[in-house]
C-alpha cells in the first residue's frame, strides 16, 4: 500500500498523541480515518453540487420566474461594459 510521510508541530504530534490514547487507537489510525473522513465528506459536497446543478440547470426558468431581480442582465437591457 502507498504512504505517505505527513509532518506535524510539536504540538499537533502532541494532541494526535493525546487523542489517539483517548481513542485507544494508534495515530497511524487516527489521521488515517481523519483523511478518509475528509475525502468522504469532499466527494458528498461534490456529488451534491452536481445534483443541485442538475436540478438548477432542470428548472432554471422556474428560478428565473420566481426570483427575477437575481437574473443577470442580458447584453443591450441594462448591460454595463
Amino acid at each position: 500500500m502507498p504512504a505517505l510521510n505527513v509532518e506535524f508541530s510539536d504540538r499537533e504530534l502532541e494532541d494526535l498523541r493525546q487523542i489517539a490514547k483517548e481513542r485507544g487507537t494508534s495515530m497511524k489510525a487516527l489521521v488515517r480515518e481523519a483523511a478518509a473522513a475528509d475525502i468522504a465528506r469532499h466527494r458528498a459536497l461534490q456529488e451534491g453540487a452536481e445534483a443541485f446543478r442538475r436540478f438548477f440547470a432542470t428548472h432554471a426558468d422556474e428560478f428565473a420566474a420566481a426570483f427575477p431581480d437575481d437574473e443577470a442582465p442580458v447584453r443591450g437591457e441594462g448591460w454595463v461594459a
